[in-house]
């Protein structure tokens, strides 16, 4: 499929299932978890059959905003990671905190600090470009990987955790016990809000990114580790196994759209950041 095909994605809306459990280290915490979506093969196609989320833009992957940070402990972490860097390693480099990121808002109204861009409507300014002799890609993973740790312990939280979506809510049972529930799910289109119906292409809802030779349980395990800890995480294992043993029914339809031909691991090298 040539690059300027119109991408093909699958509708929003289609049976999905669920499975709900305590998690065996904390009784109050209840774990829900969308099977469809952990099941599926959907796989970071970044530098390969990504088309990028605005127009004419696929060298960007999902980089063509800056991130916003989720709070303090966010920002730490990143200004720790960018201090490993150099312009060596990082195309755009820029010293300190505040010239590489800047203020900006989510919801039109209150301020949040993000990610830079590297002009009012460039990528963010970690994005290494292609053939760039420091490794194309976000520069926080590359760096990451050089220094033998996952990506996770460097980049922003959204970054990350991206397409996997995490909401977390205290819950009153009827008979009025009280559970902190925090449940997966797919990030699609509208986990951006109205603006994510404007995307020009996701990846979730797209079978060119239904590629994965193994399941997202298996292939997003530490990033579901640190989502919901290490005891629920395997507990978690176990279920999304013991469920393709039985065959789940309602398996996701870009998996089942894409051409099997076409699996491939994971690229953790270029996984890029996210908006």
């Amino acid at each position: 499929m040539s690059r300027a095909t119109p991408p093909r994605e699958v509708p929003l809306d289609f049976p999905r299932e669920w499975i709900e459990f305590l998690d065996p280290a904390d009784e109050q915490h209840l774990v829900r978890a969308d099977l469809t979506w952990l099941l599926s093969r959907w796989t970071c196609v970044f530098g390969s059959a990504c088309r990028g989320i605005l127009p004419g833009r696929a060298e960007d992957g999902c980089c063509s905003h800056g991130a916003f940070f989720t709070d303090a402990d966010d920002e730490a972490r990143v200004k720790e990671a960018a201090a490993r860097l150099t312009p060596q390693t990082w195309q755009h480099y820029r010293r300190g905190f505040k010239n590489y990121t800047e203020v900006d808002t989510v919801d039109g109204e209150k301020p949040a600090r993000r990610t830079a861009t590297r002009s009012a409507d460039g990528p963010c300014v970690f994005l290494n470009e292609a053939g760039f002799p420091g490794g194309a890609g976000c520069a926080l993973h590359g760096q990451a990987l050089r220094d033998g740790v996952h990506p996770l312990k460097y980049k922003p939280d959204v970054c990350w955790q991206l397409p996997v979506r995490r909401e977390q809510d205290w819950i009153t049972r009827p008979d009025g016990t009280k559970l902190l529930q925090s449940t997966l799910s797919e990030f699609d289109r509208r986990g951006w809000g109205p603006g994510g119906h404007d995307l020009a292409w996701w990846c979730t809802s797209s079978p060119e990114a239904h590629v994965g030779t193994e399941p997202m349980y298996v292939t997003y395990a530490p990033e579901l580790t640190e989502l919901i800890g290490e005891a629920a995480y395997g507990h978690l294992a176990e279920l999304c196994s013991a469920r393709i043993k039985s065959g789940l029914i309602a398996v996701h339809p870009a998996t089942s759209a894409a051409n099997p031909r076409r699996r491939v691991t994971r690229s953790r090298a270029g996984h890029p950041t996210s908006p």
